[in-house]
């Protein structure tokens, strides 16, 4: 009789399921490679469950004191940081994000590692709350999973899930407050803390015009008035940012697709579950960065059965050959069985994973796009041979290229946005081109890589979404500062050829 697993065991793997996938989704942002992001993403998983296993056996000790650790998601994701922290160190830095080895040698990365106090408060608001409150927060909020989903996991009720994340929305403000107030800050941010705290309860309320000059060169205070900002919609950017520090909003965007992408495909029920449908509405198969990180996370899935032990370089390598069909980076694995034994590959789906990764294809929308009518060339000529004069279609070929611009947040001297483009025929590669005319400067880019010389931005294709098809939209996210004005961009352009906006 085969031995039954442990409830450690089943514990684990259940968070294996729950989590794999935005652990993966993140470590493949601060990772140059897919093999890499796999890597990451397994040791930090571990270093993850070894701080769980430490703060359940604290408690077991009976020290009578609430765990004050993060939830099991920002938890594990802070396990990616800081594995990536001792990448660098140990000379792997050429594994990682070029942007974010230089934000690792930075006061700010200083900050989430230095005294408890000088760290952002949207940590230490989130320790400070009961487990099962961070975690709704966390979910709804950071994960942007769909409520009655967020109560399913929880255990909570459907019916009163709404009200109970509202409460712990104004919790997790009222700790915010009260450790922005605890910080060591200097006379002026002393002064403005109370009116801070006022301005903020109100959507109706204006902003002062001196406090707003303060808050557009005082970091500590425009984070703290972030996160006590419960309405405007700024609130998860304040919390992810301030819980992972780099990357915050990109892996922010990267689970809002990754949520609409499993509403769109009709599965909720295995959203929970960790996986989720490849396919869009119409079967087709998401393009991959690569393949390899999809074929490594069921490497680790075989492992994890046994022992979630990490894994060596040589494993996620010899995981599976690249393939374009498999799902991209950001895939979870498949859910764990609840034996420790391996599974067999007859029990383990390999082409069934939920992507997380936004992808700038044309697969990304749930409808397939018909190609644009404009694009086929009028008939010529006439039924008695008679050739028709020349038209304006037929000399221009397909329709302009389609823009649309989403101004997706904006605070002093930042903004996110992100460029959808609808391609009038089929692309084996990208390129886009756009004019900021007022000084806006790119800082961050996801899903494409991008050059600025002066006023002009180019945005070319990343390695795994190249494709396009005839009508399908491709599209890239980018983090840019602005002063005074913030206009849309223009003359964008796709392959050099000139777009019209939506």
């Amino acid at each position: 009789m085969p031995d039954l697993p442990s409830p450690q065991d089943a514990t684990e793997a259940a968070l294996f399921s729950e989590c794999w996938d935005a652990v993966l989704s993140y470590a493949d942002l601060c990772t140059a490679g897919s093999t890499a992001a796999a890597q990451l993403a397994r040791e930090a998983f571990a270093q993850g469950i070894g701080e769980l296993r430490a703060a359940e056996a604290g408690s077991l000790r009976g020290t009578g004191r609430r765990s004050s650790r993060l939830p099991r998601i920002p938890l594990l994701l802070t396990a990616v940081r800081t594995t990536a922290a001792a990448w660098e160190e140990s000379g792997q830095g050429h594994k990682l994000d070029p942007d974010l080895r230089l934000w690792l040698h930075s006061d700010q990365a200083a900050r989430y590692t230095g005294p408890p106090l000088g760290r952002p408060v949207a940590v230490r608001g989130l320790r400070d709350l009961q487990q099962a409150d961070a975690e709704l927060l966390w979910l709804a909020d950071a994960e942007a999973l769909p409520l009655p989903l967020i109560a399913r996991r929880l255990g909570l009720d459907p019916d009163t899930v709404a009200d109970e994340l509202a409460q712990v929305s104004r919790l997790f403000r009222d700790r915010c407050h009260r450790n922005h107030l605890d910080s060591p800050m200097g006379a002026e941010c002393r002064s403005y803390a109370r009116l801070l705290d006022a301005v903020t309860r109100s959507p109706a309320a204006d902003t002062p015009e001196d406090l707003s000059r303060h808050l557009a060169t005082c970091q500590q205070c425009a984070e703290a008035a972030a996160c006590l900002r419960l309405h405007g919609g700024g609130l998860p950017g304040a919390l992810v940012g301030g819980v992972i520090g780099w990357g915050g909003l990109a892996y922010l965007e990267r689970r809002r697709r990754a949520a609409e992408v499993r509403l769109g495909a009709g599965r909720p029920d295995r959203a929970d579950a960790g996986t989720g449908d490849p396919a869009d509405q119409n079967g087709r198969t998401r393009v991959a960065r690569h393949g390899l990180l999809a074929a490594a996370a069921l490497v680790s899935l075989l492992a994890l059965a046994v022992s979630l032990m990490p894994f060596g370089e040589r494993t996620a390598e010899s995981a599976a050959r690249p393939d374009p069909e498999r799902p991209p980076a950001a895939d979870p694995g498949p859910s764990l069985p609840p034996a420790p034994t391996a599974p067999t590959a007859s029990t383990v789906p390999s082409d069934d994973a939920t992507p997380n990764a936004p992808q700038a294809t044309a697969e990304r929308t749930p409808e397939r796009k018909d190609p644009d009518p404009d694009s086929v060339p009028e008939p010529q000529g006439t039924s008695s041979g008679t050739a028709a004069p020349e038209t304006t279609a037929a000399r221009s070929g397909p329709a302009p290229c389609r823009v649309d611009y989403d101004l997706v947040n904006q605070w002093p001297d930042g903004f996110q946005a992100t460029v959808t483009v609808t391609a009038p025929h089929p692309l084996d590669s990208w390129r886009v081109g756009f004019t900021f005319e007022d000084g806006q400067r790119i800082t961050q880019v996801w899903d494409a890589s991008a050059s600025q010389d002066g006023s002009r931005v180019t945005a070319t294709a990343a390695d795994y979404n190249k494709r396009v098809a005839a009508g399908g939209k491709l599209a890239f996210g980018f983090l840019a500062s602005w002063h005074g004005t913030n206009s849309p961009p223009t003359d964008v352009t796709l392959n050099g050829a000139p777009c019209v906006h939506a």
